[in-house]
């Protein structure tokens, strides 16, 4: 996928002006979830459970070569292909070959944030393979022509009556049909493509290296269909989604929907082992794609490596007053919202990414939220500090320090400057933004003396 991440200021004014009815909807959605993560917290022993799946994350990220090597053993024993790809490119040249292999003319895809990472449906629609993708929110914005606004929830900036048009224009449903039956319309397309495709992509929520187990979690079925009725399924994981046990499931599993969606327990887990054997049903051939693009690099770094716990639950974005605001799409990359500002620059580059870590409050709302505890406002400061020393922040902004630093240093000018300032309107007047925090406050009013003026005063009234 093509990045527009230095994009993001642009981006969001522009989204925000030319369509405002995707913050009501993005806010509705990830309060919702946000809500339910927080319930679902309440009722097991959180920072316990935190704790130990940071624990076990670090362990692996720390012994990644081993569980790699473990990993490609185990999987090669349950009879699965076993590939890497450094770089888009290397997937890309597997992929042609099975379509060149098995004649593939039509694929089903479950979701997956790496598949658009590494952009899997251009470069099968630019081999004449028909691609569907099968989530049901995936499968919206694919009609669209869109890329997703979340990690989970990839059409959550489309309202009803978006869905209601879109449906309308394609499959001639009436404008105010009932979202049950939008959802039946999709589901007969979609059956049709699952009965007849001849390739299955997925993603995987975790491998398990000691026994070379894929685990897939999902709500919607559409993932068991993907990835048992084509005769062939490829899996592309990124190499920081190992565990080390299978026990492990038995934590990051229900860990990472109650931080999704706050579920006690995804509707679906597919466990898939290896291919089909003699006399069963299922694929003939499966395929697991290790992918790095940027991961080991980024392994390396002393302090950006922690991103690489990321479960891809989304449940930062849901609890982000930023990314609420327009949804993830001005992010320009796969990965949107606070891991997205933390995680795009070690992916890309600090140059390709750097306004994003500048789209925070800094609330620390999302490290409450991660159920990894990745420390993401520390990790937003880092690459800020990081941007300043490359000189990669605006031009604007250097002047406006460079000025403050010289009206600080001078005290005539500091004088000058601060009676000047008491002259002009209350500042929720000259900054729109500041309108909203001051409702239900007492307005912002200046002093009418400077600091120095009444600092002098006190020591003379002492002095008497």
């Amino acid at each position: 996928m093509r990045a527009k991440a230095r994009l993001y200021p642009q981006e969001a004014a522009r989204l925000l002006r030319e369509k405002p009815g995707v913050r009501q909807a993005v806010t509705g959605a990830t309060l919702h979830f946000d809500r339910n993560r927080l319930k679902a917290y309440a009722e097991v022993p959180i920072e316990e459970w935190r704790n130990r799946a940071k624990a076990v994350k670090e362990h692996v990220l720390s012994h990644l070569d081993q569980y790699l090597e473990l990993a490609e053993k185990r999987l090669r024993e349950n009879g699965v292909q076993v590939h890497y790809a450094e770089e888009p490119e290397d997937a890309h040249r597997l992929l042609r070959e099975i379509v060149r292999r098995h004649g593939v003319k039509r694929a089903v895809k479950a979701k997956s944030m790496l598949t658009e990472e590494l952009g899997v449906n251009p470069l099968l629609a630019s081999l004449g393979v028909e691609v569907y993708e099968t989530d049901l929110g995936e499968y919206l914005i694919q009609l669209l022509g869109e890329p997703p606004s979340h990690i989970v929830g990839p059409a959550i900036h489309l309202s009803l009556e978006e869905i209601q048009k879109l449906f309308h224009e394609r499959f001639g449903t009436p404008l105010d049909a009932a979202p049950e039956a939008l959802a039946q319309v999709a589901r007969k397309v979609l059956r049709e493509a699952f009965l007849t495709a001849e390739l299955g992509i997925s993603g995987a929520n975790f491998l398990v290296a000691e026994t070379g187990t894929l685990a897939l979690m999902e709500n919607e079925g559409n993932i068991r269909l993907s990835t048992s009725l084509p005769k062939v399924h490829v899996a592309f994981v990124g190499i920081e989604k190992l565990l080390p046990r299978f026990q492990d499931l038995a934590l990051f599993l229900p860990l990472t929907a109650r931080a999704a969606t706050g579920q006690r327990l995804s509707t679906f887990v597919s466990l898939i082992q290896g291919p089909a054997q003699a006399g069963e049903e299922g694929p003939k051939e499966v395929h697991v794609v290790f992918v790095d693009h940027g991961r080991t690099a980024l392994l390396a770094d002393p302090e950006a490596w922690e991103t690489l716990r990321c479960l891809r639950c989304g449940a930062c974005l849901n609890a982000c007053p930023v990314y609420r605001q327009t949804g993830g799409h001005p992010y320009g990359y796969v990965y949107s919202g606070p891991i997205g500002a933390v995680l795009d620059p070690g992916l890309l580059s600090l140059e390709e990414a750097y306004p994003l870590p500048y789209a925070s409050t800094l609330c620390g709302a999302c490290l409450e939220a991660c159920p990894v505890k990745i420390p993401i406002p520390k990790l937003l400061l880092t690459w800020r500090h990081r941007a300043v020393a490359e000189g990669l922040s605006p031009a604007w902004e250097k002047a406006a320090l460079a000025a403050f630093r010289k009206v600080m240093e001078s005290p005539a000018l500091y004088r000058l400057f601060s009676k000047a300032l008491r002259g002009l309107p209350p500042p929720q007047d000259l900054l729109p933004l500041l309108r909203a925090w001051t409702e239900g406050r007492g307005p912002l009013k200046p002093s009418p003396k400077p600091f120095h003026a009444l600092w002098k005063e006190l020591k003379e009234e002492d002095g008497r």
